[in-house]
């Protein structure tokens, strides 16, 4: 349930719609614009009288929010929400793109492709400390010792830095080296992680579920923000379908869907749903298209020789050629691209 106060609404008023609320056992969400305020309600609506909200001084009209996600949703906050992340940001008017190894391998490796992939334009530093695959004989991550090499590369860069995790342990390594905490699509629907990276103070990236449906997917950022941590970032990576011909189908159409039903900033990931750095091209400039506020781009110093998903990475050459090439299509969406601008 929303209550929508008048334009200009008094403090006093809004105040005490406020203090009903809260003495009636329910949490107040408040977004204040230029001239309305909108005051919405999270919890036993049955406890209350809406009635009794309508006779308040300045309340304009009640609306009841059908979803089961709130505090993700854009009529609680109809305001584009934007994420600080370290140095940078992630919201409307910008197109972060964050880069780098699916895999730190080593000190060296990270240090390398950290400065190519900033005198590209990428603002955030992507790299694996701790990866979940499929197969559990494959390249598994350096996990705390990979994170550090994570901190080091800031230190040398100035670039923000992004890694996943998949347990409590982890994020509690995570929290002392890197800047943002990233759930990966296996663990979407992992709810005790998704609390434990709500109460880790770091900004999230919340990556789509393989199967998941878009609802799904908001209500799993649902369980973060319920914990007090608003710093939330979908990452549309492509859901399983029948195709083959790439790893999984890149749905371009949950980012404008996303649009009208969240305030969170919505990234998209071509590397991953693709599979094929052939593809990573085409569809990052269809998302930019789409009013994606990022994207993620796996790149590798040497894809040929790379320990994780070498065949979907781009080298320096081929990154470098696609952030020129993205130029134009940030300028159609009004967006800048990386620190400098466009």
């Amino acid at each position: 349930m929303i209550v929508v106060m008048k334009p200009r609404a008094a403090q006093q008023s809004i105040r005490a719609v406020i203090s009903y609320i809260e003495k009636n056992g329910l949490q107040v969400h408040l977004s204040e614009g230029e001239e309305v305020t909108i005051i919405g309600i999270v919890g036993d609506k049955s406890k209350l009288s809406t009635e009794n909200l309508t006779i308040f001084k300045d309340v304009d009209h009640i609306v009841p929010v059908t979803e089961s996600y709130k505090l993700a949703n854009r009529k609680f906050h109809p305001e584009a929400t934007t994420v600080r992340v370290g140095n940078t940001s992630i919201g409307p008017g910008s197109l972060t793109i964050m880069a780098g190894p699916c895999a730190v391998e080593s000190e060296d490796q990270l240090m390398c492709i950290a400065r190519a992939v900033k005198a590209a334009g990428a603002t955030i530093l992507r790299g694996g400390a701790y990866k979940p695959r499929t197969s559990p004989y494959s390249f598994q991550g350096l996990e705390e010792e990979g994170l550090k090499y994570m901190q080091e590369a800031k230190a040398c860069t100035g670039l923000s830095t992004i890694c996943e995790v998949v347990s409590l342990e982890a994020i509690e390594a995570a929290v002392k080296y890197v800047d943002m905490i990233q759930i990966g699509a296996r663990n979407m629907q992992n709810f005790i992680l998704l609390k434990e990276a709500g109460q880790s103070g770091l900004p999230v990236l919340l990556k789509r579920g393989l199967c998941a449906t878009i609802d799904e997917w908001l209500n799993a950022a649902e369980y973060i923000i319920a914990e007090g941590n608003p710093n939330v970032v979908l990452c549309e990576r492509g859901i399983r379908t029948f195709e083959t011909a790439t790893r999984n189908t890149l749905d371009l159409s949950a980012i404008p869907v996303l649009r009208t039903r969240t305030h969170l900033p919505v990234i998209a990931d071509p590397s991953h749903s693709t599979g094929s750095y052939k593809y990573v091209g085409p569809m990052a400039k269809a998302a930019v298209a789409a009013d994606a506020d990022g994207l993620m781009i796996e790149v590798h110093n040497d894809p040929a020789h790379a320990l994780s998903d070498g065949p979907q990475s781009l080298n320096f050459e081929k990154f470098m050629a696609l952030t020129s090439e993205l130029a134009p299509f940030c300028r159609l969406m009004g967006r800048k691209l990386g620190e400098e601008g466009i």
